[in-house]
């Protein structure tokens, strides 16, 4: 099955015999500290305008839990999280399609969660909410109680010890710019650089200009030259595992299966015992 879907498609599902509980996961990284802008209210900005039927879902609140130690967005408490998707009215049998404003991270970072906690129909709107051409509602839907229980997944879930050995073994992709990547600005976390013998894969080069992911066999060709080829381990981590979760996304549409890092660079970074590379060499 695909892991997007187009808005035609979406239109047509939403009128078809099993439609599908829709998500709103909109959501910006805002730096309010240093830039003294207001924090982004996603709340807000679905009450404003959404999808008809969509439920909102917070991706701070509901898709991660306090930042700490184990970094700015680690995995929810999933007695929490499965409670939040049953109370959007997520089942098991049911359908889940999930958008954002665009970018595609928190759309993506909900994708992932479902995925591997085991719901078996998941995608996500390809461009996000800009390329839905019907109309919108601001009256917030009560769906039916759903009754998904999430259960972790066995693989695709890697923590800092597994990244680094998966960067010596097999390739673990770096999914934030390059600049963050080689070390020469970090605006959030403690320092700046990446994982030894990870790869720089920044999430942006997997859309077009459009924001729409770039077709399937020009995205297996770009994760190819970075090594991730059949039989090849891969892991992917960025900032705080949402972005990262868009590059999970982008290579499933390629085909290849890969484990995401959640933690990222604000857990790894945090560790003064955990080495450094800076500079475009990988290590």
């Amino acid at each position: 099955m695909n892991a997007i879907i187009s808005a035609p498609e979406l239109a047509s599902a939403l009128t078809g015999e099993n439609p599908p509980v829709l998500l709103d996961v909109r959501w910006q990284l805002t730096m309010s500290k240093a830039s003294g802008q207001p924090p982004f209210d996603g709340r807000a900005t679905y009450e404003s305008g959404h999808i008809p039927g969509a439920v909102y879902v917070d991706l701070d609140r509901e898709l991660a839990s306090a930042p700490g130690a184990r970094g700015r967005h680690p995995l929810p408490d999933l007695a929490e999280f499965g409670t939040a998707m049953r109370r959007a009215g997520v089942s098991s049998a049911t359908p889940v399609i999930v958008y954002d404003g665009g970018q595609g991270w928190a759309a993506a970072r909900a994708w992932w969660l479902l995925r591997w906690t085991g719901h078996s129909d998941v995608r996500v709107l390809d461009g996000g909410l800009p390329t839905w051409q019907g109309p919108l509602e601001t009256s917030v839907p009560t769906p039916a109680e759903g009754d998904f229980e999430p259960v972790p997944g066995a693989t695709g879930l890697l923590d800092a010890d597994g990244a680094a050995a998966l960067a010596r073994s097999g390739v673990l992709l770096d999914a934030r710019a390059g600049e963050r990547y080689r070390g020469e600005v970090e605006p959030i976390d403690p320092v700046g650089g990446h994982i030894p013998g990870a790869l720089s894969a920044p999430t942006n080069d997997n859309v077009g200009a459009d924001g729409r992911f770039l077709p399937a066999e020009e995205l297996r060709a770009r994760f190819k030259t970075l090594g991730a080829t059949e039989g090849t381990e891969v892991g992917v981590y960025c900032g705080s595992g949402v972005s990262a979760a868009h590059q999970a996304l982008a290579l499933a549409v390629a085909g290849i299966p890969s484990a995401l890092y959640v933690g990222s660079w604000s857990e790894w970074s945090s560790d003064a015992s955990r080495p450094v590379a800076v500079g475009a060499d990988p290590q």
